[in-house]
């Protein structure tokens, strides 16, 4: 069954280029703060590495948290 997880991520890069007065040449500063993306997938570790496929550590991305969101109804 597939389920909605929710992951944080921030990049690394951008956050030490601002720490130096700097921009990162790629992306937005915005990527210095947290940012929660929604990913399906049957777990955790599989909402995980769909993350770490779109957001690749090589290029300073830090995957924080993977956590299931759970629905109220």
């Amino acid at each position: 069954m597939i389920k909605k997880f929710e992951a944080a991520i921030y990049n690394q890069k951008v956050r030490d280029c601002l720490s130096i007065g700097e921009q990162h040449r790629d992306l937005d500063d915005e990527w210095a703060e947290i940012h929660y993306i929604e990913i399906h997938a049957k777990s955790p570790e599989d909402a995980r590495q769909q993350a770490v496929r779109k957001y690749p550590p090589f290029k300073g991305f830090v995957i924080r948290d993977v956590e299931e969101v759970r629905e109220f109804l």
